[in-house]
């Protein structure tokens, strides 16, 4: 090989290699470049930028809660409890706590967190909204200077301004006006309001350790660690340990201290909430301010932001829930019968109109948006899912009773029998028995494919324990609330279209700007095949239009109607104490009613309506009643026609869409079983007559695991109840497990 064949592969490395170092420099040239220029853009910043004169009451402003048109004040939000008090009255375990939460080298750091700055930029990139990693000088300056404004240009205003202000002032007056400014939530703007706000301690010299340390903790973010939430308490706790263990890092408390306040956290003590949450409007507020903090509003926007929230709920279907309500009719007295309602307009997810309550300030128990048993009100979800596994409305089922399933025994109420019966009548007469050989003998996987159901039409997530249980579809436990029962039979009445229930319309700032808009977020989406939701809709109509159905006496609207009614037995709250108390057997029949509901709807409006009684919800409602029981087609029923009578009579009469022929069957011939004497004996699986057609398709065997806990026979609740004795006052333990679920009503 010549000698230069053996040169050309070294000039071509040199060449290389010449090439990378190139490009290197050139690189650190522009890398050099960009650092004089990010230096010179800085000093430019800083010399060009003053600090401006404080903000006049930190820029606070009242914000205005209005109904659905804009106009109708509804109420306000305004929380300004301020007290200012000199850094020297502030204990040094308070200041240390704070600092320990929000800022560990505030006594070093020259006001700014480059790595929190950098962090906030990252997330812009991303395109993520611009997040904090701020100082406490940077949260003062942001407070006392500029607006709450989350913008590159704020920040950078925030940065130069904090910046200066570190070298200007003396850290001691930075950390006394911080502590006299930052809001804490519940109103309180400063340490001394928050003291008095949480735990009732006017002067923060009188705070504890414990007490300054769970403050620190809130100020980070009140409504993410809001003590009132209970899906809150375990990062509450979490940051909490933090805090205490920075000031174990401080030197502020002792190592033994640290363990012993880490255990547990202090005990709240709040004063009561302002008088503007007085009366039922304050379950509408809280609910609206709710949802704001839901959609990201903070504490400091919605209390003086000046924001203008428009709200869903309609002023005069309003008026007309709290007259139904609250009406002379109702029987009992408000303080031991509560009634939800909740009404939805089906083609927006509006909710419109709410009573939770009479008044806030005494209860903030919400009885619209509390959870319950829905009894029977759950069937129309089975309808739905048997028509989508094939189904048709005049398949027959098992009317008879006591049915056995997975080895457990379910009857009808009272003890009736049916014969087969169709899809349709059962859905008329609520035969529960019917249901349990839909559910778990006819349909595969049918306690799942029910749920499926109720969540596709809004209902929330089923407890995993549950979604497999043969009494699932009669509503045994707490799944819903009378605004989720309200929004999911909406979608039936939109066709199977559905748009989650929301409270507010739009939210605009001081300016007038929209910044928020229901119509942006909330699109209807085809949650139920179109077909699949008129047929179940037709199938609730009957429960209306026939003379025997449950919810006949809705008829009084005057229109076409659809709806199901829904009553939850069980052993109610007051005979569970009274026989731990005295050990008594005879109340463990599971005849207390407990809920009791009538969901129903036109193609414009969907409300639901539940009664429940006693402190906890958990009370017998049979007492209350003139009939032998409560049942959700007498006073729930009443109430829901006192509410849409009016609320309907200015609206179109619009008819339902007719469900197509395939979902609807052919019609078998009705059995009418023979008159009963007394109450025979039944056997277990008793023959059906000859007459009778033959079951859809063939039942499996039972499956071999053991049935959940479930009601005999003898345990159905009947209509000739023996008087009930009067029970011992016993004191509420909020501690109290929930009612044990029994085999609900069949109406």
């Amino acid at each position: 090989m010549s000698e230069a064949r053996r040169k050309a592969p070294t000039r071509a490395v040199r060449r290389k290699k010449h090439w990378a170092l190139r490009v290197l420099g050139w690189m650190l040239a522009l890398g050099f470049l960009g650092v004089i220029g990010a230096v010179a853009t800085f000093f430019i910043g800083y010399q060009t930028t003053d600090i401006p004169d404080p903000n006049k009451e930190f820029a606070t402003n009242t914000t205005q809660v209005t109904y659905s048109d804009g106009k109708q004040p509804l109420g306000t939000f305004f929380e300004q409890n301020r007290r200012s008090v000199p850094l020297a009255e502030i204990p040094k375990y308070v200041q240390d706590a704070v600092i320990a939460a929000e800022d560990r080298t505030f006594w070093t750091n020259p006001g700014i967190s480059p790595s929190g700055m950098a962090r906030a930029a990252f997330n812009i990139v991303r395109g993520k909204q611009l997040q904090g990693g701020s100082t406490i000088t940077q949260q003062y300056v942001k407070i006392m200077y500029l607006n709450q404004e989350r913008t590159f240009s704020r920040k950078f205003s925030e940065l130069f301004i904090a910046t200066k202000l570190s070298r200007s002032q003396d850290k001691k007056e930075i950390l006394e006006g911080y502590l006299n400014t930052i809001y804490f939530g519940e109103g309180a703007y400063g340490i001394a309001a928050a003291g008095d706000a949480y735990f009732q301690v006017k002067d923060p010299k009188n705070l504890s350790p414990q007490q300054a340390a769970f403050l620190a903790t809130v100020l980070n973010n009140p409504t993410r660690f809001d003590p009132d939430n209970p899906a809150a308490q375990k990062r509450i706790i979490e940051r909490y340990q933090y805090v205490i263990d920075g000031m174990r890092q401080t030197g502020s408390i002792t190592e033994a201290k640290a363990a012993q306040y880490s255990a547990r956290l202090p005990k709240i003590n709040k004063r009561q909430k302002s008088s503007r949450y007085k009366g039922w409007q304050g379950f509408l507020l809280d609910m609206t301010r709710k949802e704001l903090a839901k959609e990201g509003f903070t504490d400091d926007q919605i209390d003086g932001g000046g924001l203008q929230v428009r709200t869903t709920f309609d002023y005069g279907l309003q008026k007309n829930a709290v007259a139904a309500v609250f009406s002379d009719k109702q029987p009992g007295s408000a303080a031991n019968l509560h009634v939800g309602l909740a009404s939805v307009r089906p083609q927006t997810g509006e909710l419109v109109a709410m009573v939770g309550g009479p008044d806030f300030l005494k209860s903030q128990i919400n009885w619209a948006t509390s959870k319950a048993r829905p009894g029977s009100s759950f069937k129309p979800f089975a309808v739905a899912a048997a028509l989508k596994d094939g189904k048709t409305l005049e398949d027959t089922f098992e009317g008879d009773g006591p049915i056995e399933i997975r080895g457990g025994k379910y009857d009808n109420e009272l003890s009736e029998d049916y014969g087969r019966v169709s899809l349709l009548r059962a859905t008329e007469m609520s035969v529960n028995t019917a249901f349990y050989d839909l559910v778990d003998r006819q349909m595969e996987g049918g306690p799942g494919k029910v749920v499926e159901m109720a969540e596709a039409a809004g209902i929330p997530k089923i407890p995993a324990s549950d979604r497999d249980a043969p009494a699932l579809v009669l509503g045994p436990n707490a799944y819903a609330s009378p605004v989720d029962m309200a929004g999911a039979y909406s979608t039936f009445a939109a066709d199977g279209k559905r748009v989650p229930v929301h409270v507010i319309s739009e939210v605009r700032d001081q300016t007038g700007k929209v910044v928020w808009a229901a119509k942006s977020k909330y699109k209807q989406v085809q949650a139920i095949e179109a077909e699949i939701a008129k047929t179940t809709s037709y199938a609730m109509q009957q429960v209306v239009e026939d003379k025997n159905g449950t919810g006949n006496r809705a008829q009084e609207l005057g229109r076409p109607a659809a709806g199901k009614t829904g009553t939850a037995g069980g052993i109610s709250v007051d005979h569970r104490r009274a026989n731990a108390k005295c050990k008594c057997k005879q109340f463990k029949d599971g005849s207390d009613t407990l809920t009791s509901w009538w969901v129903g709807y036109t193609p414009q409006l969907s409300t639901a309506v539940l009664y429940r009684a006693g402190k906890e919800g958990e009370s017998d409602l049979d007492p209350f009643s003139d009939d032998p029981a409560f049942f959700g087609g007498n006073y729930p029923t009443k109430t829901w026609v006192d509410f849409m009578k009016p609320s309907m009579e200015d609206l179109p009469e619009e008819p339902f869409s007719e469900p197509s022929e395939e979902n609807m069957g052919t019609p078998t011939p009705t059995y009418t079983p023979p008159p009963k004497t007394a109450t025979p004996p039944k056997s277990s699986t008793p023959p059906p007559p000859a007459s009778t057609p033959p079951p859809s398709s063939t039942p499996p065997p039972p499956p071999s695991s053991p049935p959940p806990s479930s009601p005999s026979p003898s345990d159905t609740p009947t209509k000739t109840k023996p008087p009930k004795p009067t029970f011992p006052t016993l004191p509420t333990r909020p501690t109290d497990p929930p009612g044990t679920p029994d085999d609900p009503d069949n109406q």
